[in-house]
């Protein structure tokens, strides 16, 4: 008698093929509701960055409302986040640890943004500070943030322009004014370096893994690779990518060189090969990383943990990967035997 109510229990049940259609209907629907939100697209399903929207200058020209200053600017940024770690980079190489504070914040899926560890000009959340800034804001409260402490209002939130500032409007307060990352004999090739990396490699890495369809995926993970290819190739013969120096060419590469092998290689399925497998990128990032003051604006674990453990439609599991061993990165580059060796 069981065996017979258990053979109508399992007749009653849906078979697995349609558990399996229905599944992945449910799924998918929810992934591109879900992936709308985090990252808007075009027809073809290639991911679409929105522009950043406040766009102040701190600079010296009379009658400007933002005049350098010590201790009066702030910057909000978050440890995974590589277009905020740009501006810790050069505000480290720059040495403006004493003249520019800083507050990290953390992604919170719960609450869909960055949120502070202890309530900041009595905000919560950064959008709550965005909010703060212009009660009319709609668009994404993204780090980094470079706010006045003055005026309680943001500067500016486009971290391509904090830092050609952190680079030349503060060098009276700074420790190495005289370091120049945007010097006006190499601005036109910084200028075209970073136009071709911010597309094909900044960006490239997040139109792979935001894109939703296949076409779009494999035309956006060509270009990728091919550029990194093509930067593999420059840095055979010049230590950094504009000469001898380091410019803010390198910082820009830099941020999304150190998180391809932890982050974009698996989660963002950019992977063809890793950073570490190319001769000269692998070596040129181990240089980077080995600049005085670099590796402490370095935080994998963060970048492990903001990345497979919050973006949720990419890895629903929230599971956090062991690897990889970064402790590649102190290993010699032998970077400055290149105009030896090109001899």
């Amino acid at each position: 008698m069981k065996d017979e109510n258990l053979n109508k229990k399992k007749g009653k049940s849906l078979p697995p093929k349609l558990i399996i259609k229905l599944g992945k209907f449910v799924w998918t629907t929810l992934w591109h509701m879900m992936m709308s939100k985090i990252a808007p697209r075009n027809k073809s399903g290639e991911y679409i960055r929105p522009n950043s929207e406040f766009r102040s200058y701190v600079g010296k020209e009379d009658g400007n409302l933002y005049p350098p200053a010590t201790g009066r600017y702030h910057l909000y940024v978050g440890m995974s986040c590589p277009w905020a770690h740009r501006t810790l980079v050069v505000r480290s190489l720059k040495g403006l640890e004493d003249v520019i504070s800083v507050s990290i914040v953390f992604p919170s899926p719960i609450e869909g943004g960055w949120v502070f560890n202890q309530e900041e000009q009595n905000c919560r959340t950064l959008a709550q500070l965005y909010e703060l800034a212009a009660s009319n804001y709609t668009g994404r409260s993204t780090v980094p943030v470079l706010w006045d402490k003055e005026t309680k209002t943001i500067v500016n939130n486009e971290s391509a322009e904090i830092i050609v500032m952190l680079n030349s409007e503060f060098n009276d307060f700074a420790k190495n004014p005289t370091l120049n990352l945007y010097p006006e004999e190499l601005k036109e090739k910084i200028d075209w370096w970073n136009e071709k990396i911010y597309h094909s490699v900044n960006n490239g890495v997040y139109r792979c893994g935001f894109a939703q369809t296949q076409e779009a995926y494999n035309q956006v993970c060509d270009e990728l690779f091919a550029t990194l290819d093509e930067i593999d190739a420059a840095l055979s013969t010049s230590r950094y990518l504009c000469g001898d120096n380091v410019t803010l060419a390198d910082v820009r590469l830099f941020t999304t060189l150190f998180r391809f092998d932890s982050a974009y290689y698996g989660l963002f399925k950019c992977n063809r090969r890793r950073i570490q497998d190319y001769h000269n990128l692998g070596a040129y990032l181990r240089d980077m990383y080995q600049l005085a003051g670099i590796a402490d604006t370095c935080d994998v674990e963060s970048v492990k943990q903001d990345y497979y453990g919050n973006l949720f439609p990419l890895n629903p599991g929230s599971i956090i990967p062991a690897g990889p061993d970064m402790s590649c990165l102190l290993q010699p580059h032998n970077r400055g035997m290149i105009r030896e060796i090109m001899k």
